[in-house]
């Protein structure tokens, strides 16, 4: 009987030899995908007909991690030296400096010309992009961080490009707009913590989202077909350069927003939301966004002035249906802040349904501006509020609770803990409770 059973068995083993072996190469492929490149290449130990398998495999992912230097160095050549299939994605980060090896990588990378490029090296300084990435005509996709964007004299664009997502890089006013205006179907700009951009001129008719945070001192945007915006200027730009203080001055800061009239999600951080506190007071507000549907702000709300541009923009945003804030108040008040009378503007959120407060503190200025918002929006059901503060919760309960409101639906959700916030991360909570009245 026990023969039997091992006959049994050798039998199923060798069938099930015979049926991995006789996977088409797609599939193998794909199987081979979801394996980090040291373990796709130890695949080739299976059979003769798994022995090449890994040179096909349609997408790379390769991470030094705990490797050795010149080990991870040796694996990459490899991979690259005799990968002779299509690469749907590339992509590759690491802790140590490997600018000695990266222009030989670059070139292996552009003779198999991938369709999705990502590159990570974030130890050392900037990596100069070579020529060849940029003679990558079918690339779609494009991440980079840690980089010196320089274009070639003759460039001629990436036609299929979609998404370009640059983070931590140097480049000039010139190149980058020469980047983004010579990717015709662009859909999605992300350009984060960069370094030598004075004027951001956007030229992209197929965009969709944007996001920018950096040093910047004016932008300009045509893209007709924009959809959601994030706008945010680092601390270290100096906001007195193009902010209009008179009826007659028009900055592109202030164009830019006229521009996205027909965006259906804004957010606003950093310093261009106290650009936008400066000049919304005296001038009328740029636009009315008739589609837009959700905003996100940074905001002080010591600051009265960014508190009456938030009530200028939700009063030029008459079909608003979501609010996410971020409080980012000061301990202390600007000497210019305190003559600033108390808000007495009067919104109406016809269609607000959600709003939150991130970074909440329980300050005096925060619980204000929650009854003023309790009191313009008959839609509301729920403010959802992340606590932070040190101050006791029960009497900020209190007066949460005592705050009238013009939705009898409306609630107030206390979330008790929350992760270090990033725009565009999601945020984790622990816990939550229900204040209602």
């Amino acid at each position: 009987m026990s023969a039997c059973k091992k006959a049994r068995a050798e039998a199923t083993s060798v069938v099930s030899s015979d049926r991995l072996s006789s996977l088409p190469p797609e599939l193998k492929g794909d199987i081979l995908s979801r394996l980090n490149v040291e373990e796709a290449v130890k695949t080739s130990t299976l059979s003769s007909t798994w022995r090449d398998a890994w040179t096909n495999m349609p997408k790379i992912f390769l991470r030094d991690g705990n490797f050795a230097r010149t080990k991870f160095v040796t694996l990459v050549d490899m991979v690259l030296s005799l990968h002779n299939g299509t690469v749907e994605m590339f992509d590759i980060s690491g802790s140590k400096t490997y600018h000695d090896e990266f222009g030989r990588w670059m070139r292996m990378l552009s003779r198999i010309r991938p369709r999705s490029v990502t590159i990570r090296l974030n130890s050392g300084p900037g990596y100069r992009i070579p020529s060849c990435l940029f003679s990558i005509g079918d690339l779609r996709v494009l991440h980079l961080q840690n980089c010196v964007i320089s274009l070639p004299r003759v460039f001629q664009g990436f036609k299929r490009l979609t998404h370009l997502d640059l983070k931590n890089f140097s480049s000039t006013d010139m190149d980058i707009q020469n980047l983004v205006s010579f990717c015709p179907v662009l859909s999605y700009l992300k350009l984060a913590s960069f370094e030598g951009i004075n004027y951001l001129n956007v030229q992209a008719p197929k965009l969709k989202r944007l996001h920018v945070f950096g040093d910047f001192e004016d932008i300009n945007l045509d893209a007709p077909n924009l959809e959601a915006a994030i706008l945010s200027l680092a601390h270290e730009a100096k906001a007195h350069q193009s902010v209009p203080i008179a009826h007659d001055m028009e900055s592109h800061v202030k164009k830019s927003l006229g521009d996205l009239s027909g965006i259906k999600t804004l957010g606003i951080s950093g310093i261009f939301m106290k650009y936008l506190s400066k000049w919304c007071i005296l001038t009328k507000f740029p636009a009315v966004f008739h589609r837009l549907e959700h905003i996100y702000l940074v905001i002080c709300f010591w600051d009265q002035r960014q508190v009456l541009a938030t009530c200028s923009l939700f009063q030029n945003a008459p079909n608003l249906k979501k609010l996410d804030m971020w409080d980012h108040s000061s301990s202390t008040l600007d000497q210019d802040q305190a003559s600033i009378q108390e808000l007495t503007m009067q919104v109406q959120l016809d269609h607000l349904v959600t709003a939150s407060v991130k970074d909440f503190r329980g300050l005096d200025c925060e619980v204000n501006f929650l009854a003023k918002l309790l009191s313009w929006a008959p839609a509301l059901e729920e403010v959802k509020i992340e606590w932070t503060g040190k101050t006791e919760c029960s009497m900020v309960l209190a007066k949460l609770l005592a705050l009238p409101r013009v939705s009898p639906r409306a609630k107030v959700t206390k979330l008790n803990y929350i992760s270090l916030f990033q725009l565009g991360m999601t945020r984790k909570t622990m816990s939550r409770s229900h204040w209602e009245a």
